[in-house]
């Protein structure tokens, strides 16, 4: 038992070293960690879904109110913008501005070179994870 909770410790660690350099990328390009996140979860959304206000909140797991909030500060920024939906004008849908654009593909340049050099620690430790959870299931 001792080696997967050793496991799951190195796992949540090469995690929380990605989420922290990750974290630190946004403030250096002006945008708190969360407008990042939400930056990327409208560009990133699987295909056929809409960027709408209950979309983005699944997956970012916030509140309505606070996804309207975080929308709120990107829209002044000028980093996203709202609009109404061709199909259903009740709808309203966020989408990402060029500066928007610019910011995440910065951010996401930054990411592809920090998972370069992190990549391999992290699924090492996945890898030692699934590997315990196989041993204890051959062994029930």
């Amino acid at each position: 038992m001792t080696d997967e909770y050793r496991a799951l410790a190195e796992f949540r660690y090469q995690i929380r070293k990605f989420l922290h350099f990750s974290e630190e990328a946004a403030r250096e390009c002006g945008l708190e960690p969360q407008h990042h996140q939400l930056l990327l979860a409208i560009k990133g959304l699987p295909e056929g879904r809409k960027a709408t206000i209950r979309e983005i909140a699944e997956r970012l797991q916030l509140q309505h109110h606070s996804t309207v909030e975080l929308i709120n500060r990107l829209s002044e920024r000028g980093a996203v913008e709202r609009h109404r939906s061709e199909e259903d004008r009740r709808e309203v849908l966020i989408r990402l501005t060029r500066l928007g654009e610019s910011l995440l593909r910065k951010l996401s340049i930054a990411h592809q070179q920090e998972l370069e050099t992190a990549g391999p620690d992290l699924s090492k430790s996945l890898s030692a994870i699934m590997r315990a959870n196989r041993r204890k299931r051959s062994a029930a």
